[in-house]
């Protein structure tokens, strides 16, 4: 980390290209199948698009290279319009998770391809370094955003798939108390000890979910030499 930074001012070329694809394909997720599912409150507020403008928050932006954590500018969502409410909500508060998860998937099958056709390994060291670094960023921040935006508390994901779960009535609860969540997650961010109890054990699955993507493609393909590609972040 560097002076204010969460990560090294050296590599934001790296987190700025990961934050937009991330952030532009997670909103873009929630856009599009609550589009499909008949609502077009997202599509007549032109957040049905790839174009990361429309989708990045300048606060939350900052907040991810500060503190390690930040989001995009949500979707508006109109459950009201869909055919089956709850069923499609759950679709579309899942579908932005899932996104990044298959970012980091197809990351490291891009990974292997290359791998593949020998150019890895023939490269010069700072190709090879920046192949290893844009690598590491877009598979753990992806993965990492997948595990974060399913915690339950708002005004993530994780709290609207619960709300679309639970009965009425304690939905209507849960309404009452949304306004703290923001201030929730702030302390959960900021105090190094509630996050070490909670965000960091979260966090921790990672490498599981890195693992068993690499042991499955390693059924296909050659192995990846992951320890030498992430040197700089392994050591």
């Amino acid at each position: 980390m560097s002076d204010f930074l969460w990560y090294p001012i050296k590599d934001l070329p790296f987190i700025f290209l990961t934050i937009m694809i991330a952030f532009t394909v997670h909103e873009f997720a929630h856009a599009y199948s609550a589009y499909k599912f008949g609502d077009r409150t997202a599509y007549d507020a032109g957040r049905v698009t790839l174009n990361p403008r429309v989708h990045l928050d300048i606060f939350g932006t900052i907040l991810l290279l500060i503190a390690g954590f930040g989001w995009a500018k949500p979707v508006p969502v109109n459950r009201s319009r869909f055919k089956y409410p709850r069923l499609m909500g759950i679709v579309v508060s899942a579908v932005g998770p899932l996104s990044n998860l298959l970012i980091a998937v197809v990351g490291i099958l891009a990974v292997y391809i290359v791998n593949e056709t020998g150019f890895l390994g023939s490269a010069s060291h700072g190709v090879q370094q920046a192949i290893g670094h844009f690598s590491y960023y877009l598979i753990t921040i992806n993965i990492l955003l997948f595990l974060f935006n399913l915690i339950p508390v708002p005004p993530l994901d994780g709290y609207r798939i619960i709300q679309d779960l639970v009965p009425l009535s304690v939905r209507v609860q849960m309404d009452k108390h949304a306004q703290w969540g923001i201030f929730i997650f702030l302390l959960i961010v900021f105090i190094p000890s509630l996050r070490q109890e909670t965000l960091d054990p979260l966090f921790s699955v990672w490498i599981n979910i890195f693992l068993y993507c690499r042991d499955t493609f390693e059924l296909f393909f050659s192995p990846v030499d992951w320890s030498t590609l992430w040197t700089d972040f392994l050591m």
